[in-house]
């Protein structure tokens, strides 16, 4: 597909934005192409500079599950804006949205609004580490939570090594005190907490790992973490920026059943636009300054255009029906295209949690990051591409996930599948 409009405008980036992008996955480097340059999107499509319309799975990776501009949220951020785009003070539509969270997700008694996913697990972690007075933090391979420095590490040599930097700028003296186990492993979290003893503040995981691709946690994964937590004093903390109001309206802790002492949120409580949020229980909320000494601050936080969108894309979502709607559409999708690639005698293992799903070019499951690493990803490139010549907009990455939304027609998820089994057939 020529793209002669988004060639240009990639080349005239590359001179004043860092490899051309804002956020570096946009660049479509892992797929070995220039990325496209998006002008416009509606319901549940997005058009490039070129004039070009793709059924959009990526919906602004993961916010749009309404869709794009669904008519009351924009009507709602419109009537916002005459009122003023931001005011660094109070206002009473922060309540509101606060209220909605709490109600929605089981583990939230106070919750405080930030602008990112990143400030949000940044923020739950010195909360963490506040409450706690620890200063080790566990994380999993394969699962992100944004760029702060504590979380940009890699694992050690060993089981139950301390961390080491994974990108130029983090210190080793602050990577040492992040311990990274294994994703969907019990043990090797046992392993760490055992040879840490009392040191670790926090546990932080993706309950579904949606930045390696869609990993479900296996069976009793998350009541262990659960556990382990209770029984060392650790806060355990789920990172569903991704995952929150996606899965179900409570996210992977009500779908799951299982309730952690923090949670993140992000994408989809700020409508689309720039939002994150972190809550928990009383006791650990309330050692947030001003209410306590651990500081935490932020000048657009609670920012009245982004609570609007929220408010309003929330109040959709709680509607009769509507995740039992996302559930079925989400099912005939990732079932249709896994039955594609099998009738073409194409290796894919599916995973789907709700409206997030993944085709991994692997012709054995996948379950944590070592195993997701070992996809075809050359495969996985040439199959983006001619999706995208086929009108599919995914992410351009393997190591991504797929989002339905609720305006994806039968005949938008009757045209995917169709466009992948062509695509299957000429790999």
């Amino acid at each position: 597909m020529q793209n002669s409009r988004s060639t240009k405008l990639f080349q005239q980036a590359l001179q004043s934005i860092p490899g051309g992008v804002n956020s570096p996955v946009r660049a479509f480097r892992s797929v070995g192409s220039d990325p496209l340059f998006i002008k416009k999107a509606a319901g549940p499509r997005i058009y490039d500079e070129d004039g070009n319309a793709f059924i959009d799975y990526v919906g602004s990776w993961g916010p749009m599950i309404l869709g794009h501009c669904h008519p009351q949220v924009v009507a709602a951020i419109k009537a916002a804006v005459d009122n003023g785009a931001s005011f660094g003070a109070p206002t009473e539509l922060e309540i509101t949205l606060a209220e909605m969270v709490i109600d929605a997700v089981p583990s939230i008694e106070m919750v405080r609004m930030v602008s990112s996913g990143t400030e949000a697990t940044m923020s739950a972690i010195r909360l963490a580490r506040g409450y706690t007075g620890r200063d080790n933090i566990l994380k999993f391979s394969g699962c992100y939570h944004g760029h702060s420095d504590a979380l940009l590490v890699k694992a050690g040599s060993g089981a139950a090594t301390f961390g080491v930097p994974d990108s130029p700028g983090v210190p080793a003296d602050l990577a040492k005190h992040t311990l990274t186990a294994i994703y969907n492993d019990l043990d090797s979290v046992r392993a760490l907490v055992a040879a840490n003893k009392g040191s670790i503040a926090c546990i932080i995981v993706e309950p579904v790992a949606g930045n390696m691709g869609t990993v479900p946690p296996k069976e009793g994964f998350l009541e262990g973490l659960r556990s382990i937590c209770s029984e060392e004093g650790i806060v355990l903390i789920f990172d569903e920026v991704m995952s929150g109001f996606r899965v179900a309206y409570g996210g992977v802790q009500e779908l799951y059943g299982v309730t952690p002492d923090m949670t993140t949120l992000g994408k989809i409580i700020g409508g689309g636009l720039p939002v994150g949020a972190f809550g928990g229980k009383k006791e650990i909320m309330s050692l947030l300054s001003p209410a306590g000494g651990v500081y935490q601050a932020g000048t657009l936080s609670g920012n009245p255009l982004a609570m609007t969108a929220g408010i309003e894309t929330l109040k959709l979502l709680k509607q009769p029906g509507f995740y039992q709607k996302l559930e079925e559409k989400s099912a005939f999708v990732a079932e249709g295209i896994a039955k594609a690639a099998k009738d073409a005698g194409f290796p894919i293992y599916s995973t789907r949690v709700g409206s997030m799903f993944c085709a991994f070019f692997s012709k054995d499951p996948v379950y944590d990051w070592d195993s997701a690493a070992k996809c075809d990803t050359k495969a996985f490139a040439a199959y983006f591409k001619a999706m995208l010549n086929e009108g599919i907009y995914l992410a351009p990455s393997q190591f991504e996930t797929a989002f339905v939304g609720i305006s994806h027609s039968t005949e938008d998820l009757e045209q995917t599948i169709a466009a992948a089994a062509k695509c299957f057939k000429a790999l």
